[in-house]
């Protein structure tokens, strides 16, 4: 490990279990906030540009997930909260709306591919760890978590 690599390493571990944490409306609009704010959290973690790609793509889903089937009025929020591990960063992103029962999603098969029922997949793929909590009419909380290197 350079000197560039142990300084960035020691940021992290400085700022490690920080959190951050941002509501949004629970409008679509407001997605590309939560994604630049991932960003610049992220760049600052010191992940690379693949690994913050990754990270785009599954808050934005998980944050679409939430406006499209948590059912919550536009006057409700999403909330999103960034936690600063030792050596990565945890996303969670919750909704106030129906909630599901959490056994019944599966993971799609190649034959019955469509546009709908994907985002968890994808959010799977690209993230380290992911853990959904939801019961029925409380809502559900989507938890990422994605490791440095």
């Amino acid at each position: 490990m350079n000197q560039m690599e142990a300084k960035e390493v020691n940021e992290v571990v400085e700022h490690h279990g920080e959190i951050i944490e941002l509501s949004i409306p629970n409008k679509a609009e407001f997605v590309s906030v939560v994604r630049l704010t991932l960003v610049a959290i992220a760049n600052r973690v010191g992940f690379n540009i693949e690994e913050i790609e990754d990270m785009k793509v599954a808050i934005a889903e998980a944050c679409t997930n939430a406006i499209t089937h948590g059912k919550n009025t536009p006057s409700e929020s999403i909330d999103i909260r960034f936690t600063l591990q030792a050596a990565g960063l945890e996303i969670q992103v919750e909704d106030k709306g129906k909630g599901c029962e959490v056994e019944k999603i599966k993971d799609p098969q190649i034959e019955e591919l469509n546009e709908n029922g994907l985002g968890i997949f994808i959010i799977k793929s690209l993230m380290d760890d992911v853990v959904i909590h939801s019961e029925p009419d409380q809502g559900m909380t989507i938890i990422m978590t994605k490791m440095i290197g």
